[in-house]
């Protein structure tokens, strides 16, 4: 194999592919980045952790000697990270090395043979739908953070989406946090199967829609795998296994009937609440709220670190009364509200509470309470 790349295209093509691949690795080859370059002048870049796979297609300033060899991932990326700006790369293989040479510097790097490189087997995928990238963008950014990291319960370790009353609906829960995006179903998506998308493969798909977020994504699903096509013919096709288990029935313990509304600025209530948690330690993670007519009073008392409160000016209309949340996950939400205002729908100091921005938006939040 014999190619010449521009220094531009193969970094940001490795740095796309290049973080799927672990940094540490029981199986060699899956350290390394498959490079395939053919007669047509477009080189193919793809890697995977056996998990997840990503494929990405560049444009070569020329192409020599077709073929397709294996090399480490992350040092390819850190020589083209350090190369000149502006510099053509060239990639040359021989006598299992490959020689990398830009300007006056000068690379051999090992090899392994790309017949041993493991490729996802993706099968059929029936359900196929467009979504714009920026809609799946925004339904990662409100979701993610409720994925939960206990691997105890791996069925919650990703993003849940499924269609009902003809809207997709996408949730995410660690068990004391709720997120829940919904939008009008896509065409195709009728009759999908229910899944759950790991958290590492909406992790690298967000970097990816990142740079093409005002085109569309093509999405194909099985039970089993998924597929994330973006950004055209030099584009990205991300390929991922789907979580095997169940999702538990979230819209259970979504509250119906919570007839205490709180509405407040989400700015001066996030930062209330992040100055008042400045003296929480790791066991007073509670935030207490006492509810009146026109505020809300923040307060935390750690045992090690003494008392701070601080009021927030808010309209509330029901009877008084106080309720503790953790400060981390009612901040993490609050983060995610842009506008002046944000409800609260509260029933007591144990029931969860409904979190929104107003009735019509698309993302809504549950979060269970504390006792303070």
């Amino acid at each position: 194999m014999k190619a010449t790349i521009e220094r531009a295209t193969l970094l940001r093509c490795l740095s796309h592919v290049q973080s799927v691949v672990e940094r540490r690795n029981t199986i060699p080859i899956l350290s390394n980045v498959l490079i395939d370059a053919a007669a047509d002048g477009t080189v193919k870049l793809m890697a995977t952790d056996l998990d997840l796979q990503v494929i990405e297609s560049m444009p070569a300033v020329m192409v020599e000697v077709p073929g397709a060899i294996t090399v480490s991932a992350h040092l390819l990326f850190d020589i083209a990270r350090k190369l000149q700006d502006g510099s053509q790369v060239s990639l040359e293989t021989a006598d299992n090395r490959m020689v990398v040479k830009a300007g006056r510097s000068r690379f051999q790097l090992p090899t392994l043979p790309r017949d041993d490189f493991p490729v996802i087997v993706e099968g059929d995928l029936p359900t196929s739908f467009e979504i714009p990238a920026r809609t799946l963008a925004e339904l990662i950014d409100r979701t993610r953070f409720a994925i939960s990291t206990e691997e105890t319960r791996y069925y919650l370790n990703g993003i849940f989406l499924h269609v009902s009353d003809d809207v997709l609906k996408a949730a995410a829960t660690d068990g004391h946090r709720l997120a829940r995006f919904t939008l009008a179903r896509p065409e195709g998506a009728e009759g999908m199967p229910d899944v759950i998308i790991p958290r590492k493969c909406v992790g690298e798909l967000r970097k990816l829609l990142e740079d093409v977020l005002d085109t569309a994504v093509l999405v194909d699903l099985s039970a089993s795998k998924v597929r994330f096509t973006l950004g055209g013919e030099f584009g990205v096709v991300l390929t991922s296994k789907l979580i095997d288990g169940t999702f538990p029935d979230y819209s259970r313990v979504i509250p119906t009937g919570n007839d205490k509304l709180l509405r407040l600025d989400p700015r001066a209530f996030f930062e209330g609440v992040d100055r008042v948690a400045t003296i929480a330690t790791e066991k007073t993670r509670a935030v207490k709220m006492a509810l009146d007519t026109d505020r809300v009073t923040l307060s935390v008392t750690s045992p090690d670190n003494g008392t701070a409160a601080e009021e927030v000016p808010a309209d509330y209309r029901a009877a008084g009364f106080e309720i503790g949340f953790n400060a981390n996950y009612l901040k993490d939400i609050l983060s995610q509200i842009d506008g002046d205002l944000v409800e609260l729908h509260l029933a007591d100091a144990s029931a969860p509470t409904l979190i929104r921005k107003d009735e019509k938006s698309p993302a809504l939040y549950v979060l269970m309470p504390m006792r303070v």
